[in-house]
């Protein structure tokens, strides 16, 4: 696979995969406990697959790649968390992942600023940040649930924060292909 073709593939791989969770994190109507916690499962692998990829694509060490690394990683442990924990260690993983996925975001919004005007760059630009408010929500969520406050809608609202930034970023490499 080609460089371009890992960002672009990686790209819409991690929306898919943010969607999911997002999806998963929503007060439930559709799904049940279970039924939610698969799809937040699935959409962390979708979002470390696809933010794996996006690092793959070039071989150049850049704060874009490195956040891309860091944004796996976050996934990484995510997952872990909900296949290997439970109880408060499982909401403590999240926090972590959640912050990872936050710095890796700030890493590739850092690179982003350096970027030459465009609509892509714009689309990466606002993506990037608004994955980086999404995931500071989410593990604020998982802090205050810690604390025994209710976490629900927070987390929901940080996860969709998420998947519109991470649908964002994928507009931003569909405009370059498309160029």
């Amino acid at each position: 696979m080609e460089n371009h073709e890992k960002s672009f593939t990686g790209g819409w791989i991690q929306a898919i995969g943010t969607v999911l969770s997002a999806i998963s994190s929503t007060p439930p109507k559709f799904v049940n406990k279970q039924q939610a916690e698969d799809l937040n499962i699935i959409g962390n692998l979708l979002q470390g697959t696809g933010n794996a990829l996006a690092a793959d694509s070039t071989d150049k060490v850049t704060l874009t790649k490195i956040g891309n690394m860091l944004q796996a990683i976050g996934n990484s442990i995510e997952v872990g968390a909900f296949l290997l924990t439970e109880g408060d260690l499982q909401t403590q993983l999240q926090i972590k992942g959640d912050l990872f996925q936050a710095v890796g975001g700030a890493s590739a919004f850092a690179d982003d600023l350096d970027s030459s005007p465009s609509r892509e760059a714009a689309l990466s630009l606002y993506g990037n940040l608004l994955q980086v408010i999404g995931n500071s929500l989410q593990a604020l969520s998982g802090i205050l649930s810690l604390r025994g406050q209710q976490r629900s809608t927070l987390d929901s609202v940080g996860s969709w924060i998420q998947a519109v930034g991470a649908i964002l970023s994928a507009l931003s490499e569909s405009v370059e292909d498309s160029l």
